[in-house]
């Protein structure tokens, strides 16, 4: 028999062993942190003894604001949500008021009290541990609140109800996660304090080269600061022929208004303590109102950021006695922003508007706004017709309108 050549599989191969230890990579970390966006809203209930008796389960609603890429609407049920509390109680909710699924968020409900002592009620999530996590918000239209925020006939003799107006503070946390990617070392960079510098600059008057004599009030300014942020003084600086001077006059600003000015000029901010001293509350002309003046101010100097800013003060402020005065401002300063918004509040309070003293000013002053008003209502009313608006804003006119300047409407 012949011989048979065996063959013997071959070991595996190993490696060999190292002769040092190998570096490896250093470790790596992530890290998921879940926390709210907070935002806050005010809503002013104005007319609460009108609203009451308008029936269980009927509510007043603000309008929408954004937290959290969310919007948000508080109810006020002045008689109750609940049919079984024979409206002994108000009603206050949270309502999710954009789409939604699952939305988590902590909350806090804030009845102010009007009397300077700081005794508010307060109804909060915040700062406080929650046993079943922040409150889940199902769909749109979900709400978290109090079916008996407050026992009426308490509410009506307390310090929380003042001049027959009512102030709610909402506070919404909405809870989200995200990675937190940023560096484990990282240098903070403080903001901006190029405003505090020129401010101060103009508060020594270290280096100033011109006087400017503003109704016999005297201002001392640097040109190359006043030229750099304004058309108007670069022109009577530097691009004309006349003598170098160190002083002028401006005679068509009050100083008040010369003096937020130039606040505006060197550190760029509003003077927010003297605009509030000087609101709109007893002075008939929005003309006349330090905010108003500053708006003509910036639009004859070519301080264009300062109109907008005093734009969107002034907007704040527009309701159904100010619209047609605040219009006209805006119609004259050429602020185009400012004057649509009040195209567009006036046309979807008409009735109300056009019985205002505003209104005849308006007639008498401005008719070019007139039509430029109508145009603006028969837009109103082609949205009526698509289905945006519950009632054409000519049917105002039959209806008697809102005669409160509310900005608050019915919803659908």
């Amino acid at each position: 028999m012949a011989d048979e050549e065996l063959h013997h599989p071959e070991p595996p191969l190993r490696a060999a062993a190292p002769s040092s230890i190998l570096s490896t990579s250093p470790p790596t970390t992530s890290r998921s942190v879940t926390e709210t966006v907070n935002g806050s809203h005010r809503f002013v209930i104005q007319g609460y003894s009108l609203a009451k008796g308008m029936g269980v389960g009927k509510h007043i609603a603000s309008e929408c604001f954004t937290i959290g890429g969310y919007q948000w609407a508080i109810y006020f049920y002045p008689d109750g949500k609940n049919p079984e509390d024979n409206s002994t109680y108000v009603s206050v909710f949270i309502a999710l008021a954009s789409e939604g699924t699952d939305v988590r968020a902590l909350f806090e409900l804030t009845l102010v009290d009007q009397s300077g002592k700081g005794k508010h009620k307060v109804h909060s999530h915040f700062d406080r541990a929650l046993e079943s996590g922040p409150y889940t918000l199902k769909y749109r239209g979900s709400m978290w609140g109090y079916k008996r925020f407050f026992r009426r006939a308490a509410l009506e003799t307390s310090d929380f109800l003042k001049d027959d107006c009512l102030k709610i503070n909402c506070t919404v946390g909405v809870v989200v996660s995200a990675m937190d990617c940023s560096k484990s070392h990282s240098i903070r960079v403080p903001e901006s304090d190029l405003g505090m510098h020129f401010g101060t600059l103009l508060e020594s008057q270290e280096g100033s080269d011109i006087v400017i004599d503003v109704a016999g009030e005297r201002f001392h300014a640097h040109k190359l600061v006043l030229a750099a942020r304004s058309p108007f003084f670069r022109d009577k600086f530097f691009d004309t022929t006349d003598e170098e001077t160190s002083e002028m006059f401006i005679m068509d600003l009050e100083p008040k208004v010369f003096k937020a000015m130039l606040h505006f000029i060197y550190r760029d901010t509003l003077v927010e303590d003297e605009l509030l001293a000087s609101s709109s509350s007893g002075v008939t002309s929005m003309f006349e109102t330090l905010p108003g003046k500053l708006l003509t101010a910036a639009d004859k100097y070519g301080l264009n950021r300062l109109k907008l800013l005093c734009e969107s003060y002034l907007c704040k402020d527009i309701s159904v006695p100010t619209v047609a005065n605040t219009l006209a401002l805006a119609d004259c300063c050429r602020a185009m922003q400012l004057k649509a918004v009040c195209l567009k509040y006036a046309a979807e309070n008409l009735a109300a508007v056009m019985r205002s003293n505003g209104f005849e000013y308006l007639k008498e002053n401005c008719p070019s706004l007139q039509s430029e008003l109508l145009k603006t209502v028969a837009g109103c009313d082609e949205e009526c017709s698509s289905g945006r608006k519950s009632q054409s804003v000519w049917a105002q006119l039959s209806d008697g309108g809102d005669t409160n300047g509310r900005r608050v409407r019915p919803r659908t």
